[in-house]
């Protein structure tokens, strides 16, 4: 790493809800709402923003684990803050705890954890 996280580093991200982020499986609407599949996927865009930071040429971080717990339903048009705050460095582990707001409300919560190797490693066990 370039640089060395420490806890409490912090990185959020805005994004509007469209009908694409709708709750849908095989093409088939289930509710005209935000996502959970969406919904880690952000999570995981705005943790991973943290460690672009630190990521040295030769290395690649991927994802280990998530957790989520999705709080309330949001609909199309609702504007979202996802905030990331590193909680948790174990060796080339990075720990996010990712909150979710519409306006005031928290509307889901979890963790995001993901490991930093270096790119060969990564091709090594991709082959």
């Amino acid at each position: 790493m370039k640089q060395e996280l420490t806890i409490g580093t912090k990185h959020s991200i805005q994004i509007t809800v469209t009908n694409k982020m709708f709750a849908q499986f095989e093409g088939e609407l289930v509710h005209p709402v935000y996502s959970t599949a969406t919904m880690v996927y952000h999570m995981e865009w705005v943790s991973r923003q943290i460690i672009l930071k630190v990521l040295e040429e030769t290395e690649e971080g991927m994802g280990a684990e998530v957790k989520v717990k999705h709080l309330a339903p949001v609909t199309e048009g609702t504007l979202l803050t996802l905030e990331a705050t590193v909680v948790g460095l174990k060796k080339n582990f990075i720990i996010t705890k990712v909150l979710i707001f519409s306006k005031d409300r928290v509307v889901g919560e979890g963790e995001v954890t993901q490991v930093i190797l270096p790119k060969s490693k990564i091709n090594t066990m991709i082959d």
